[in-house]
């Protein structure tokens, strides 16, 4: 058995009489996500484990013979018996009475979740793999499973089974029509719609506190706010959003707009809108997102403002960047940022979640070769990948109500945002994976280099703020949380509930979720938790309550076009406006 995985596992990954160059570029188009190596492994593992695959199944098959004994039971009439297996409480799946009421899919839902727990403790078995590996053997197991639930079938669901009754098809016949709307003519691929596209326009219906465009780069427009109060703190504050997504997230609806509340707090508030790239910026790298981007946009606040120091806000891969972007200039002696918050923000990326499934040396030569033919990457494969990372909730849901029950998709501002998708420059997008996710170079100093200066992030001495959220399955509190060991100013650490995205975005008015503090930062960030303090409600007044340390003296509101940079065009300008897909 060793001989044949090693044989097999050899051609795969390019062991062929060419020296590998054409076998490898072969088995990157067989197998672009590599997973043939750690599911050879753990194929491997398992036969010469006879005795653990025969306990896992024992346990499998007394399991069934229990849920077997207790169906019996409940057909003669016994109403104290109780499942053998249920649903995990986050599991929506199975959550209609008639998964519970009606035997026969009560039977069908346990034997899955059953087979399915089966299934991933095989996968996690193998202590052999790689840390790498095994992480893409859980993942991919369970898309698997997810995948064959037998509520994403028509005749293993009740609901759906109900439905066509009552309807005489009729729902599977508008699920058919979907399914032809959301088919690409050109590739065939299935686009599942997550939200009503139509009942959203961006400047419209999200994205629409008043403000212009004062200032633009091949990279970038920067808007600038209108003010709602008559006087504002000196320092102005710049959002550096994420390029992965447009920067609406943080100004969805008036309701919601963390902009907006941000103006109403008085702040002069100046947000960077990204450019969606195309195969003109195939050669755009970090560094042009630093200097045409961050770096430009903060000249240009320092412009419109006269100010010579400004209070930074970075979230998510903006975070990064902004992290960067500050040690350069510290590097410089250049002090214009007076205070930096991070969002739901990566510096250290050795445990960095689960999307470090699809990040290893071959996956990484499969995307190179993807990005090459176009210049960047798609904004569907983005777009697939997280949605991949909550699959039941962002993928099969919308597959069951759509196209089994036949619903049209609901008007959602969040999910219609999420569907915006963006593209990744090919320089960009290849560094990003290589440098800071695989090779883990950015918490080394001096490890990358930004045009021209190496990048030391122990030189960040400005208070900063992080915010991370508890169930981030974009960037782990546990890992944001290391950031507080590397910088050497006076450090604030705030976990919200909820996760990368709802977390993040949770006006007070809302009052949900609730988030901790704990002045002291011991190095282990589970220490730092049983000794924090929970607060109810959203973080936004209490980091508001620490920027007001930071905002200056007041002044006259300033508007858009008082200073030396004139309006080009109202907010939210036209780059937020291209599609990427």
């Amino acid at each position: 058995m060793r001989e044949m995985t090693r044989w097999v596992e050899g051609m795969m990954t390019g062991g062929l009489a060419d020296g590998g160059g054409m076998g490898q570029r072969v088995a990157r188009k067989i197998d672009p996500l590599n997973l043939w190596r750690p599911f050879m492994k753990l194929y491997g593992h398992l036969a010469q484990q006879p005795g653990l695959v025969a306990q896992q199944n024992y346990a499998l098959w007394t399991d069934l013979t229990r849920l077997c004994w207790a169906n019996m039971r409940r057909m003669a009439g016994d109403l104290s018996v109780q499942p053998v297996i249920s649903p995990a409480a986050d599991d929506k799946r199975f959550k209609g009475e008639l998964w519970t009421d009606q035997i026969v899919f009560d039977c069908l839902k346990q034997t899955y979740l059953l087979v399915s727990r089966w299934c991933q403790d095989l996968a996690a078995s193998d202590r052999d793999l790689s840390a790498h590996e095994r992480a893409q053997v859980q993942f991919f197991t369970r898309q698997f499973v997810s995948a064959l639930s037998p509520s994403n079938f028509a005749l293993s669901n009740p609901e759906v089974i109900k439905t066509t009754v009552e309807q005489g098809g009729a729902n599977l016949i508008r699920g058919l029509q979907h399914i032809l709307r959301d088919l690409d003519p050109e590739t065939g691929a299935l686009r599942v719609r997550l939200t009503d596209e139509g009942a959203f326009e961006v400047g419209v219906n999200v994205a629409t506190t008043p403000g212009q465009v004062i200032f633009e780069t091949e990279m970038m427009q920067l808007i600038q706010y209108n003010p709602t109060t008559e006087q504002v703190g000196r320092r102005p504050l710049l959002i550096c959003p994420p390029w992965i997504n447009k920067f609406y997230i943080l100004d969805l609806q008036p309701k919601n707009s963390l902009i907006r509340w941000a103006v109403d707090q008085g702040h002069t508030v100046f947000v960077i809108s990204w450019v969606n790239p195309d195969d003109r910026h195939r050669d755009k790298g970090f560094d042009d997102y630093m200097t045409d981007g961050l770096l430009a946009a903060m000249s240009a606040v320092g412009q419109a403002t006269g100010e010579p120091d400004l209070n930074l806000v970075g979230y998510c891969l903006g975070g990064t960047l902004s992290a960067c972007t500050l040690a350069w200039l510290r590097a410089r002696g250049d002090a214009r940022v007076a205070s930096a918050t991070f969002l739901a923000t990566l510096v250290d990326f050795e445990q960095a979640g689960e999307l470090t499934v699809f990040i290893d040396g071959p996956q990484l030569e499969s995307l190179d070769e993807r990005m090459d033919a176009r210049g960047y990457l798609d904004g569907k494969d983005m777009a697939l990948t997280f949605n991949m990372l909550r699959e039941n909730d962002l993928i099969w849901s919308m597959v069951i109500d759509q196209y089994l029950l036949g619903h049209e998709p609901l008007p959602f501002d969040l999910l219609y945002w999420n569907g915006d998708s963006t593209r990744m420059p090919q320089r960009m997008h290849s560094f990003y994976l290589r440098e800071m996710y695989l090779h883990n170079l950015l918490v080394e100093p001096g490890g990358i280099e930004l045009a021209g200066e190496p990048i030391d992030l122990s030189r960040i001495d400005m208070p900063v703020y992080l915010l991370s959220t508890r169930e981030d399955h974009i960037a782990p509190w546990h890992n944001t949380y290391r950031a507080t060991q590397i910088y050497s100013g006076e450090v604030t650490y705030v976990l919200s509930g909820s996760g990368h995205i709802a977390g993040v975005v949770n006006p007070p008015t809302k009052q949900k979720y609730g988030y901790l503090t704990n002045p002291a930062l011991p190095a282990a960030p589970e220490a730092w938790l049983a000794e924090a303090t929970a607060h109810e409600g959203s973080w936004w007044p209490h980091w508001s309550r620490w920027l007001s340390t930071h905002r200056g003296d007041e002044v006259p509101a300033r508007w858009p076009g008082d200073g030396a940079l004139a309006p080009l065009e109202p907010a939210p300008g036209r780059y937020v406006k291209v599609k990427g897909v």
